[in-house]
Order: C-alpha cells, then structure tokens, then sequence
C-alpha cells in the first residue's frame, strides 16, 4: 500500500527550509501537498514555485494560534476532498544563546511554537482520524530531544517535550490505527544555523536528507522514532546513560560543548529576530 500517492499531507512553517524541501519530495511521490506558514510573502513564492511539481496549495497559519490553526486545516480538508492524511508538524523556531540571556519573549515564543504547536496540530486532526482509523502525525523533533546542549536550554526543553509526546501518543492512538512518529535531526543546513561553527564530529545535514527521513517514515509507518542521520540516535541514548563527567567530556569531544554559546551574532541577527518574534501572520 502506497502511503503517499494520492493522500493529502498537511506541513506547517513549509515556506522554506526543512518543510519546503519535503513538500517537494512529497509531490514527487505523488501526494496532494497543503503548506502553511506565517510569512505569506515567502508562502505565496513557494506555492508558485511547488506548484510546478504536482498539486499543492498554500495558507497562512499561526500554529500558536489554536483558532488561526483550526481555520488552516479546514482549508487543507477543502483542498484534500474532505479528509486529512498526513499532518506534519513542522513548524519551529530555535533562539540560542546564553539561558540567563534569553528574555521571555523568546522563552515564550519557542515553548508556544515548538511545543504547544505541536499538540494543537495533534488534537485537532486526531479526532477525523480516530474516526476513519486511518492517519498519521509526524512531529519534525530534533536529536536536541535526546542530547541537550549549552546555549540550547530552551530549545532542548521544548524538543525533549515533542519526543515524549510523541512515544506517548504513538502508543495511546495505534490501537485506533493511527500513527505518530517524530523525525529527529542533526544540525542542518537551514536558517535555523546561521552563525554557528561546523563540528569537527558533525557537519550540518540538507534539508532535502530530513525530507527523505519523512518519506522513510510514511512508508515505514509503524517506527516512532526516527534520527537523521540514522547512527545518532544511539549516540543520543548513550548519552543518556553517562554520569555527568562522562557526558560533558563526550560533548566537548564532539565539540558540542560552546557552539551554541559562541557565534557569529551578525550572521545570526536576522534568523534570531524572525524566531524570537515568531506568534502571528506576517502579511508582508
């Protein structure tokens, strides 16, 4: 059974970025695309630009927004003849920086978007597809849900947050023959790491690989967990496992330990004033 043909898939924050590169695999395979963002400019030029690869439609969405989320997926349901397959949540903002640095708006802003988002996006398509029991959710997490770094406290919160969720409602709504899976990158190659050094250990992924990560999920529906690349989530569970010397010494071995403490803040000024402000529609 071909789990992407034909099936309408839903991805929020899709104008760019990891979104964008996996609507683009998505309708190579044959799917009825919707995206959503907050940026409408950008939206407006990546449906013009999806639109010549297969059926996809584009709306504004405000994921923290519970009303403003509600009105997309209702749209996406119009376009998809009724129903919706496949929600991905996408959608996620990373500040980094010293913790006691951080004001509460960008606290607040990347608990809203990277967490709360999430669960709106779940509760409000879980309940079409309990019904039809037939569905799945995917959560674009990060391996920061596995392997917490300095200078990433509150991003790391928010994506440990998505990765419990996620095993959690994986095993409340397979009985009901639903899905939940979440997909867990490394460092990649997006806005979301302007500024930062490559690692020694790590060099940044492509959008395009955590694309191929979601369409491995949606054909391999019953994994919950999903790391990209493949091998680091045992790193992450190992870990977990360390006493704290053995942890520190192994993220600084990594040459984890100050890449998100020590930056260049110019390069990164524009990507951080986008993700602490990111609550409401940009209309330009």
């Amino acid at each position: 059974m071909d789990n992407i043909r034909g099936k309408t898939i839903v991805i929020t924050g899709a104008a760019r970025g990891i979104g964008l590169a996996t609507a683009k695999a998505l309708l190579a395979r044959g799917a009825r695309v919707v995206i959503g963002d907050r940026d409408v400019a950008v939206l407006d030029k990546s449906v013009t630009e999806l639109n010549r690869l297969g059926q996809v439609s584009g709306y504004p969405v405000d994921v923290t927004d519970r009303e403003s989320f509600a009105v997309f997926l209702d749209k996406a349901r119009a376009d998809g003849g009724g129903h919706i397959d496949v929600l991905i949540n996408n959608a996620g903002v990373m500040p980094i920086g010293p913790f006691l640095d951080a004001s509460e708006q960008s606290i607040r802003t990347s608990v809203e978007v990277n967490f709360y988002g999430v669960l709106t996006g779940s509760q409000l398509v879980l309940p079409e597809m309990v019904k039809r029991r037939s569905g799945h959710i995917i959560n674009i997490a990060s391996l920061a849900g596995l392997i917490a770094l300095p200078g990433q406290v509150v991003y790391a919160g928010t994506k440990f947050a998505v990765v419990g969720l996620t095993t959690a409602m994986a095993d409340e709504f397979a009985p009901h023959g639903v899905n939940v899976t979440c997909v867990m990158p490394t460092f990649t190659n997006t806005d979301l790491t302007s500024g930062t050094k490559n690692t020694g250990a790590q060099k940044p992924v492509q959008p395009e690989e955590i694309a191929a990560g979601v369409v491995k999920a949606l054909d391999n529906p019953k994994i919950t967990h999903l790391s990209v690349p493949g091998p680091l989530r045992f790193v992450g569970l190992l870990t977990s496992l360390l006493p704290p010397r053995g942890r520190r010494w192994l993220t600084k071995k990594f040459g984890n330990d100050d890449v998100f403490l020590k930056f260049d803040a110019t390069a990164r000024a524009a990507y951080e004033q986008r993700a602490q402000t990111a609550i409401g529609v940009v209309e330009d």
